[in-house]
């Protein structure tokens, strides 16, 4: 086993990108330590920009810790030490002049459960506009309505915008939450098995939402379930025990495995 995860690393130094994409993330020989426990080991990999990007794998394999690296929320754990680089459109983002500010407002962020601020449906969104800069009533009232639809949302609450944002169901929380990461402009989103937590019908319409923002944004997926990243991915990062096994596009991925554990992977289909 450990034989062949060596075998399949040296095979992803230089990971596989969609064909004709853009690169939107380089990430080069990426370490994460915490207490002395190795938990990704020589990341490389690249991500496409305005494509699906699913990193997929079992709970515990590095996936979470791969996607905070990209905003720096490692920063806030004191314990985890770092090497290697992440670029982003060409800048490393662990640059010391960096500001960290500037770089997270590029990236939306959606977690597995919502959380709405506590305050109107309303000012969720212009809460992120303000943050911006926008003062503008008549600009500010636009941009929530636009970014409410970009989520299939507004419909659903254009009568009831100065109502409490947690009195929503737990499918309309969390569309919410994507339109308030709407609001900054980021360039990419990320997403961190955002339908864990939901019934199968918000789950759909999640799903729905990132096939169609993805013409618009980069989007980063983390998932375990199989079913989701079939559904989804465009592209495709395989992790196991904080290691890439496998990536390249889905169609490759799914349809190609070259790895033992990814093959075992599918074929139990978790």
């Amino acid at each position: 086993m450990l034989t062949e995860i060596e075998t399949m690393k040296e095979k992803n130094v230089n990971a596989r990108i969609v064909p004709g994409s853009v690169p939107v993330v380089e990430i080069n020989k990426l370490n994460v330590y915490s207490k002395g426990h190795h938990i990704l080991k020589n990341v490389s990999t690249i991500i496409p920009k305005n494509k699906i990007t699913v990193l997929l794998g079992p709970s515990g394999c590095g996936k979470t810790t791969l996607l905070k690296c990209l905003n720096r929320l490692t920063d806030l754990y004191p314990d985890l030490k770092l090497n290697g680089s992440i670029r982003i459109d060409g800048e490393n983002i662990f640059d010391s002049r960096k500001d960290i500010t500037a770089m997270r407002q590029k990236m939306g962020l959606l977690l597995q459960r919502p959380y709405p601020l506590p305050m109107s449906i309303y000012d969720n969104i212009a809460y992120g506009l303000k943050l911006k800069g926008i003062r503008n009533k008549k600009v500010i009232g636009a941009r929530v309505e636009k970014h409410l639809r970009e989520v299939a949302l507004w419909d659903e609450v254009k009568d009831r915008l100065k109502t409490s944002a947690q009195r929503l169901s737990i499918g309309q929380q969390q569309r919410l939450c994507l339109a308030r990461g709407l609001a900054v402009e980021p360039e990419i989103i990320l997403a961190d098995e955002p339908s864990s937590a939901l019934d199968p019908i918000s789950s759909k319409v999640i799903d729905e939402e990132f096939l169609r923002l993805r013409f618009d944004y980069t989007i980063i997926l983390v998932t375990h379930s199989l079913r989701q990243a079939k559904r989804l991915a465009d592209n495709v990062i395989f992790m196991y025990y904080g290691e890439i096994i496998e990536s390249g596009s889905a169609e490759q991925v799914f349809e190609n495995p070259q790895s033992e554990i990814l093959k075992e992977y599918l074929r139990v289909g978790h």
